[in-house]
């Protein structure tokens, strides 16, 4: 173990600079210290971890995605993903919030807790050296003779004290830390990616209630030109006062879904503020429709291979390997820890003297401590640590199912709305011919209002029923990146 051969150098060291020399004492004392700090080496070298190896857990996956949702090419994301809808202010509002964004900030700050963690962790692998200098100056009174004697003292120490990591537990400290850092990379990743797809949803539910407030703006317009028809029409005789009526109310009702848009378009703006870290001023969509938007393609291949493409899977499996190294330091606690203590250095009572050969003063200290009777505190923490990797082996075990439902559920979405979106497309065609010919026929005498306002409100509906269909197959596809893991792939 390599922390045993810095002991070993370092106990060297000590005896080389500050052993006193063959005048003031017998050389054999050297060899002695040599050959205990060499039998402590050996122990350490000979030292074993007692922790349990880690095995990851077998969670076999599917064979493939369910046939009827999959096409034969694979298409895994890119790591710009978002640039395949082809807009611009969603490609610069992703990139605000990739710089900008709070929540991605404070990852980041974790990471860098947790690399400060482990290089803590990591001391207790390396000797701890300090160096001390005192100067004394005493003035006692002498009872045997009248008067006072003064006596100066000087020292300059250096210290150096290391714990034999015989069992391992320090080295599992430190696996343990350097894997929670690890876990805090994959969790800034998968923080990352999570907003990265709030901003591209918030951004087409935003786009969405544009085209919703469009619709419902145009269906006003189209229904206030009915109604002057109308109005005209009565004043000749030709409709009654209850066929205005009607319209009146047609365009009262289409009137009072506009507001409801318009706070829908502004929360969604607010929103975007926030995940971007601007204030809602700051922030105007400028994207003309959800037409206007391409559509990538995204296909996953096999399911095995999602295991590497999540970050937030191997953000579990890192936390899992961290506990069982805790497991590991907590079995190793119920054992002895062996210390080395070396002091080394110069003691005189004059100044001037004090780096003389003579002044020399060394000392060697091998400690061995064995817990005996710790109120429980050992078995529980040993306890705990079994029961938190239990716990986390379960996380574990949600993380890579829920992963591969996600993809379904995806997948299945993003089928469904397409097909969704063909059909109500066709629903909004045949709409709005229908509304054509009631218009004719109208003015022709053959009908009544009753029939222009049915197909008027039948064509209304499909065509705010069609925006909200784009938006959801758009939202489909966004869940699909978001469950594939972006671009992100485990190296």
């Amino acid at each position: 173990m390599a922390p045993a051969v810095r002991a070993h150098f370092i106990g060297a060291a000590i005896i080389r600079n500050y052993a006193p020399s063959p005048r003031a004492g017998p050389p054999r004392r050297v060899g002695q210290v040599y050959r205990w700090v060499f039998l402590a080496c050996v122990a350490a070298l000979s030292g074993c971890n007692l922790g349990p190896r880690y095995h990851r857990p077998a969670i076999p996956p599917p064979a493939a995605w369910r046939p009827d949702e999959v096409a034969a090419d694979a298409a895994w994301p890119s790591s710009d993903w978002w640039q395949g809808f082809g807009s611009a202010q969603l490609n610069s509002l992703i990139e605000d919030a990739q710089h900008s964004n709070d929540d991605i900030a404070a990852a980041i700050a974790r990471v860098r807790e947790a690399d400060a963690q482990a290089r803590i962790a990591g001391a207790p692998l390396l000797p701890a050296i300090s160096a001390s200098g005192d100067a004394t100056r005493e003035t006692v009174l002498n009872l045997t003779n009248t008067g006072r004697v003064t006596a100066n003292e000087f020292s300059a120490l250096l210290n150096a004290t290391y714990e034999l990591d015989f069992w391992g537990k320090n080295r599992a400290a430190l696996d343990a830390a350097r894997l929670a850092a690890a876990a805090s990379r994959y969790d800034r990743v998968t923080i990352e990616l999570t907003v990265m797809t709030s901003v591209a949803s918030t951004f087409f539910q935003a786009v969405e209630a544009q085209d919703r407030l469009t619709v419902a703006r145009d269906n006003v317009a189209s229904a206030q030109k009915i109604l002057k028809g109308l109005q005209l029409e009565k004043t000749v005789g030709v409709v009654t006062a209850l066929d205005v009526a009607q319209q009146e109310t047609t365009v009262a009702v289409l009137n009072a879904a506009i507001p409801p848009l318009q706070q829908q378009l502004l929360q969604n703006i607010d929103t975007l503020a926030i995940l971007v870290g601007k204030p809602p001023e700051a922030v105007q969509i400028t994207t003309g429709a959800l037409a206007d938007l391409s559509e990538p393609k995204v296909l996953p291949g096999l399911p095995s291979e999602l295991l590497a493409r999540r970050p937030d899977i191997a953000e579990a499996e890192a936390q899992l390997m961290a506990a069982n190294a805790n497991v590991a330091v907590a079995r190793a606690s119920f054992f002895p820890s062996i210390d080395l203590t070396a002091n080394g250095g110069y003691e005189s009572i004059a100044l001037s003297s004090l780096f003389n050969p003579a002044s020399r003063a060394f000392t060697l200290t091998g400690g061995l401590t064995q817990p005996i009777f710790e109120g429980g505190a050992l078995s529980g923490q040993y306890a705990f640590s079994k029961a938190r990797y239990a716990e986390l082996v379960s996380n574990y075990h949600k993380a890579v199912i829920s992963a591969f439902s996600n993809v379904e559920d995806a997948l299945a979405a993003l089928q469904q709305t397409a097909l969704q979106r063909e059909r109500q497309e066709e629903a909004v065609t045949k709409a709005r011919h229908a509304y054509e010919l009631t218009q004719v026929q109208f003015h022709a005498g053959t009908i009544n209002i009753l029939t222009v306002l049915n197909t008027e409100s039948a064509l209304f509906t499909a065509e705010d029923a069609l925006v909200q269909v784009k938006y959801s197959h758009f939202a489909a596809l966004v869940a699909l990146f978001n469950a594939l893991g972006g671009g992100w792939q485990k190296a």
